[in-house]
């Protein structure tokens, strides 16, 4: 099983975090959440935000390729990054992965889980 290597967050993880053991198959947001990782998801994972944009900075090649409305509502998104995604979107592969989330959202409302 692939391992998630998540970069220190002052909010969100301030020492960083791992997650030894995640699902293939799963959503990158929903692995983090089922981690305690409180990222935001302010559309209950429908890809119609931003909140939950990552930057994936090893393994971002192992993801699918981004869906049109993916890449429109990353235009949106504070940071931005070649290698940025939509954790909700964002399937997780056989691959390790290390991810950054952006200091800043555009997030309005969060949303609790």
């Amino acid at each position: 099983m692939p391992k998630i290597t998540i970069l220190p967050h002052i909010d969100i993880c301030p020492t960083g975090a791992v997650i030894e053991h995640a699902q293939p198959g799963a959503s990158i947001c929903k692995t983090l959440l089922k981690n305690n990782i409180k990222i935001d998801h302010a559309c209950e994972l429908s890809c119609a935000c931003t909140t939950c944009h990552i930057i994936v900075k090893e393994g971002f090649n192992s993801l699918d390729k981004a869906s049109e409305e993916e890449e429109d509502l990353l235009d949106r998104a504070w940071g931005l990054s070649s290698n940025s995604r939509l954790s909700c979107q964002a399937i997780i592969c056989e691959v390790d992965l290390t991810i950054e989330i952006p200091k800043y959202t555009i997030n309005h409302a969060k949303e609790e889980n």
